[in-house]
């Protein structure tokens, strides 16, 4: 999906890659943030996707409101289930483009971003405009991954070749796939003077969480956005896109399989 300004989300919408997001949660994705929560706070939560860590936010500061946005309507329509099938009544919609955030100056006390910069094809100026729509002394909250830092075992040649196509893909759409060690500079350029970074780590080793991240990305390297983009630009034949989706599927079933998926993190006072 391209925005206006020529950006592609690498990953797309496909099951696959919805299968991920919705296994996240504030805990596992914003417990940086958690602490600086409470009832009554309203909340821009950009780049929503299917809204689990939406709820979650918005079950910490009910009864103040939550906005979710993201740039794929498509998509708020799952974000929309999600809120429903919690049975939450504080949170509302839009599509948006976090360049440009169609919102009055100052109207929001936290405004987060999980796995959002990344994407975007300039992530300076979309922090100017999460700062902008923050009051003042609110909180402006983003975590991004950083691919080169992934570290796994089996060392297998498919899961290299996996990373090299992933960062050259998301390069060609205008992102920064190594977007976690930059986002402190970013910060810095976007003129926040008072930023605590920090980061944190998922961690997939055992049976179950293997099954998931592995076949979860050996569907996705077939089938979802990525794959179309990869074939599209040159960068891959099918036959390699099948070679790390064997590879991937081999690393979930190894015994001793692990792998780790660093992360950076700021906390900005606007």
């Amino acid at each position: 999906m391209t925005d206006e300004r020529g950006v592609t989300y690498t990953h797309g919408h496909h099951e696959s890659v919805l299968r991920s997001h919705r296994r996240r949660t504030a805990g596992d994705s914003a417990a940086y943030l958690l602490p600086h929560l409470k009832p009554g706070l309203a909340v821009l939560d950009i780049g929503c996707g299917p809204g689990t860590i939406t709820a979650d936010l918005a079950d910490l500061v009910a009864p103040g409101p939550v906005t979710a946005v993201d740039q794929v309507a498509d998509v708020l329509g799952v974000a929309r289930a999600e809120i429903e099938r919690r049975g939450l009544s504080n949170v509302s919609f839009a599509t948006a483009d976090a360049h440009r955030l169609e919102f009055a100056d100052g109207t929001f006390d936290v405004v987060h971003a999980h796995q959002v910069l990344q994407h975007v094809a300039d992530p300076v100026t979309a922090l100017r405009e999460m700062r902008r729509v923050c009051a003042p002394g609110g909180l402006v909250a983003a975590r991004d991954a950083d691919y080169a830092g992934f570290i796994w075992f089996p060392q297998l040649p498919g899961l290299d070749l996996w990373r090299d196509l992933y960062e050259r893909a998301a390069r060609a759409n205008g992102g920064e796939p190594d977007a976690g060690r930059r986002l402190l500079s970013w910060a810095r350029q976007a003129g926040f003077d008072d930023v605590t970074p920090s980061g944190s780590m998922w961690c997939y080793a055992t049976p179950s969480t293997r099954e998931w991240w592995g076949g979860m990305w050996a569907d996705r390297i077939l089938h979802s956005q990525i794959a179309s983009d990869l074939r599209e630009l040159g960068l891959a034949t099918t036959a390699q896109l099948e070679e790390i989706s064997a590879a991937w599927r081999e690393w979930a079933a190894a015994p001793d399989g692990w792998i780790a998926i660093p992360h950076g993190e700021i906390l900005c006072r606007a």
